[in-house]
């Protein structure tokens, strides 16, 4: 999306000092654990899937920070909760901050939930500053980014931009069979029960800015704290079926098989081969390999396996896209292949003048913050088709996610917080 965001230069100066030392490090400690503990696991990890009690329990923990704020909370027809904080000038568009609360099935207390908690305690920090915003600033908890319980995943920043139908995805079922529907309903008659009151999808926003862990190893490597987020990668999804001839193992001459296993290990090699590139930009994944029949002593004739296909430029990843088709229309090991898509989503590139802003913040706190690409989806990747959008990253242990072991280090969160206040404040100004 194109920025439609200018920064006047006759607004009050912004008492940056004050705002930083609002965030309060004990403060944010005390609400992840507090989180934590809604479907905290033995591990240490969490098991918050995306409309469960836990999950539920969480909304209303959030819910009940509002007051505190002087917001008043709200929750959408997809079940994402907002927290609204009114500025001096409601006739225009809010900056709003926020992540997802919901988890993997054995995931970490810090993926989605610091982004929520980040952007709450950047609320109180300002608050506590005094800083009145002159436009309004928002916090929201997006449902079901995680997709571990209803699959695709980003379901509540997607309707909500309008990605998705609601009706289609109230449909969608867990292993249980219990439809997202069913589960949303659940949880919005507990918010109604406690007097939060619905609002619109689509509502116009002036910025969305996102906390997130990276999971990924590069901050941590460069001894960085945050990170300023210049986009999100495209990603392409494919299927390969590779068809050879079932045979007896023994009894076969060399010359007269044709191996599916054997074509596709070439194919796939040749597929990775294509895929590599001296910068390292390119990530390209065979996440699921089968083959069939099975047998210990038959050739086999079917294989199928998966490709992830990721790269932040368009342009790159359609002619990989097309090199890879011409790959598959060759004969390998006298085996034919087909190449079916599966899905694709197109690269996010953060409108540079929101990227600037952060980056001349964090120079400004004194934060040493290095431009990277997001290489995993996050509800920014919707976000970025219905306002201007950006996200900072902060370090995780060993690049660790999705991981009971998953792991931030406070003072990197705290200098993320603070970096994401600051922010808000030249937005909101």
């Amino acid at each position: 999306m194109e920025s439609h965001l200018h920064y006047p230069t006759d607004k009050p100066v912004i008492d940056l000092a004050a705002i930083v030392a609002a965030v309060n490090p004990e403060r944010l400690a005390n609400d992840l654990a507090t989180v934590a503990k809604m479907g905290g696991r033995s591990d240490g990890g969490v098991a918050r899937l995306a409309l469960d009690d836990n999950d539920t329990r969480a909304r209303l923990w959030l819910i009940e920070q509002a007051s505190a704020l002087g917001a008043k909370a709200s929750v959408d027809a997809i079940g994402n909760v907002f927290l609204d904080v009114p500025g001096s000038d409601p006739a225009l568009e809010p900056v709003v901050t926020g992540s997802h609360l919901d988890s993997q099935p054995a995931g970490g207390k810090y993926d989605g939930a610091l982004g929520v908690l980040a952007g709450l305690e950047a609320l109180r920090a300002l608050k506590q500053a005094g800083f009145t915003p002159r436009r309004p600033l928002s916090l929201v908890s997006w449902t079901n980014e995680e997709g571990a319980r209803f699959s695709p995943g980003t379901s509540g920043s997607a309707v909500f931009c309008g990605a998705r139908s609601l009706d289609e995805t109230r449909l969608v079922e867990d292993s249980d069979g219990v439809s997202l529907g069913s589960a949303l309903d659940t949880c919005l008659a507990e918010l109604d029960a406690a007097g939060v009151p619905r609002r619109p999808l689509a509502t116009p926003m002036h910025a969305f800015l996102e906390l997130h862990i990276e999971q990924g190893p590069i901050l941590e490597r460069e001894g960085a704290a945050v990170g300023v987020v210049e986009g999100i990668q495209g990603v392409s999804w494919f299927e390969v079926t590779v068809i050879g001839s079932a045979n007896h193992a023994g009894t076969t001459p060399r010359a007269m098989r044709r191996d599916a296993l054997e074509g596709a290990c070439a194919l796939a090699t040749a597929l990775r081969e294509a895929a590599r590139d001296s910068e390292d930009r390119v990530r390209f994944t065979i996440g699921k390999f089968a083959v069939s029949p099975g047998s210990v002593n038959t050739i086999p004739d079917q294989v199928t396996f998966t490709i992830d296909l990721r790269h932040p430029e368009a342009a790159t990843l359609k002619a990989l896209e097309a090199e890879f088709n011409e790959l598959a229309q060759q004969t390998w090991a006298g085996c034919k292949a087909t190449l079916t898509s599966l899905s694709r989503v197109e690269p996010v590139a953060f409108p540079a003048t929101l990227t600037a802003l952060l980056d001349d913040t964090a120079h400004v706190l004194g934060i040493t913050a290095p431009r990277l690409v997001s290489g995993a989806f996050h509800d920014s990747i919707h976000l970025a088709n219905h306002c201007p959008t950006a996200m900072l990253f902060v370090p995780c242990r060993d690049g660790l996610s999705h991981h009971p072991d998953e792991h931030t280090e406070l003072d990197d969160a705290v200098a993320g917080t603070q970096l994401l206040a600051a922010s808000l404040a030249s937005l909101t100004r």
